[in-house]
């Protein structure tokens, strides 16, 4: 068991499910502000250093709703484009590891900016748009023959925009001043550190398309009235003995096993269904 097993085994409860949406509602809350008040982020919500160190801390969670975009239109569908990519990626990494993804990727736009004003005494506003770069660039690495389509027409494969992107970041580095190398390289923290380097993408991808396959077939055999869809592989407990329990996968087992939340982090791991390890 490495250090993110141990970690996602102790606390995996506290993680937030479906943090994609609230980031969307941030994001829905700053497209308002700019649209009655174009001052009211630079003023009070931005990630401001300088502010951050007299106390203004809540700087750190509001500069999140800058929106991507003046127009409504497309600030929807960058919204739409996010959830999906959020959706995704939480079912493929689990709750847990999403949202440690997300937040060392925001932790490390805090660690840059401050960072910049200390060394440089300089303000360097950064906003959220590099998290989501990120996410892309996670799916890219494990779909990367996943299309998407520029401008709603154009098919493109997911690796050839993530080598596109990555051009240009380089360039970006390779042009800009230390400030922006700094801010670029601690704003992809959480790509660089927790998904090339601790992650196995693929096979998390394999295991993930394995058990939506057997889930689908699995469909029509519970279809009838009163067979259980979701059985917890320690107690036995199915949602027609508790409705309002939540089942989930376990990635670290073999085949398709699934837990209840009272045994998801607290059973022990099987492999190739011949005991457990």
């Amino acid at each position: 068991m490495n250090f993110l097993d141990k970690m996602e085994r102790k606390l995996g409860r506290f993680a937030v499910r479906n943090l994609m949406i609230y980031l969307i509602a941030l994001y829905v809350v700053g497209f308002i502000i700019n649209a009655t008040n174009p001052l009211f982020y630079l003023q009070y919500l931005c990630l401001d250093a300088s502010r951050i160190l007299k106390g203004e801390v809540w700087r750190l969670v509001t500069y999140l709703c800058y929106p991507p975009s003046d127009s409504i239109l497309l600030t929807l569908l960058m919204c739409y484009f996010y959830f999906l990519m959020g959706r995704l990626l939480e079912r493929i990494q689990g709750t847990f590891r999403f949202n440690l993804y997300i937040f060392t990727g925001i932790i490390g736009q805090w660690i840059a900016a401050i960072l910049i004003y200390l060394i440089g005494d300089t303000i360097y506003l950064l906003t959220p748009s590099y998290i989501y770069t990120t996410m892309f660039l996670a799916i890219a690495a494990t779909y990367p023959d996943m299309k998407f389509y520029l401008y709603l027409v154009l098919p493109v494969k997911a690796k050839w925009l993530a080598l596109l992107y990555g051009a240009l970041i380089g360039y970006s580095i390779v042009k800009g001043d230390w400030a922006s190398r700094v801010a670029i390289i601690l704003s992809l923290l959480n790509f660089i550190i927790y998904f090339l380097l601790i992650r196995k993408p693929v096979q998390r991808a394999q295991q993930f398309k394995r058990q939506a396959e057997f889930h689908r077939q699995a469909a029509p055999a519970s279809s009838a009235k009163g067979v259980p869809r979701h059985r917890c592989a320690v107690c036995g407990i199915t949602e027609l003995d508790a409705p309002d329990m939540e089942f989930r996968y376990c990635t670290k087992c073999d085949g398709n096993l699934e837990y209840c939340m009272n045994h998801l982090y607290t059973h022990v791991h099987v492999h190739d269904q011949t005991g457990p390890q």
